[in-house]
């Protein structure tokens, strides 16, 4: 009875603390430096290395970062969310460390003819932030230039569901993968007609991903994988007089 009693209390807690399946937990802090860029009114940071176009209509707005070199991983990182704090420098850290919330949308490329402390703020191994400029003035002064940061990931918040802008043309299907929730960067994506089975796209650049297939006159039904492995799938998404160039909202990822 002794035992059974303690198996029941032993259940109860872990039943207490795990996590909710399904939902993105984010991960550990760690240091970092952040600069800025793209002006006072971030147009400077439309388009980008991740292939999201005009921030403003995607939905990206100006909380938006561009990822060093160690950070960025080739472009898979595109569409992650992060927590940034500025840190340890008082002089030009505004009081109380305010949090800012950014989602990655770009590439900040390295400067190997500048040190990586004098100029090449992004060259390997550093990790670091090239803010839009109206986020970093929210958590930093204009003429502070550079500040050290502490970030983590964090699950990112998306109103609506994952976006699948098709481009291209007959033989060659560009899909651009937006507004993603949870995790936020996307590692797989498949598509599926209603006359093929499940295939698999390949990453061209950024969150752009490409089928050869001619699917043309078929539904369209999409599988996508984050980085925390979880899956989604949206059947039938697009109708089967889908057209190049517009956008289908299927399922997104709970937060």
């Amino acid at each position: 009875m002794t035992s059974l009693y303690i198996s029941l209390l032993l259940s109860l807690f872990m039943a207490a603390n795990a996590k909710i399946p399904g939902v993105y937990t984010g991960g550990a802090w760690q240091g970092a430096h952040a600069t800025f860029y793209g002006g006072a009114d971030a147009s400077g940071t439309m388009g980008g290395a991740c292939g999201y176009g005009n921030l403003y209509s995607q939905g990206y707005g100006v909380n938006t970062a561009a990822l060093s070199t160690a950070l960025f991983n080739n472009g898979l990182s595109c569409g992650s969310c992060f927590e940034i704090k500025c840190a340890e420098d008082p002089r030009w850290c505004h009081p109380g460390s305010p949090s800012i919330f950014v989602t990655a949308t770009n590439f900040c490329p390295p400067n190997f003819a500048q040190a990586s402390d004098n100029g090449g703020w992004c060259n390997p191994p550093r990790p670091h932030f090239d803010l839009a400029m109206p986020m970093f003035l929210k958590i930093a002064e204009y003429r502070a230039g550079i500040v050290p940061v502490s970030y983590r990931r964090v699950p990112c918040r998306k109103q609506g569901g994952i976006r699948f802008t098709i481009n291209g043309f007959r033989y060659f299907n560009l899909v651009l993968v937006t507004n993603v929730a949870g995790a936020g960067d996307i590692v797989q994506v498949s598509i599926k007609g209603t006359k093929t089975g499940w295939m698999p796209m390949s990453r061209n650049w950024g969150q752009n991903w490409q089928s050869n297939s001619v699917l043309v006159g078929q539904a369209l039904s999409f599988r996508v994988r984050a980085s925390d492995k979880r899956s989604s799938t949206t059947w039938n998404i697009a109708p089967a007089n889908w057209q190049f160039g517009q956008t289908y909202v299927g399922k997104n990822f709970r937060v």
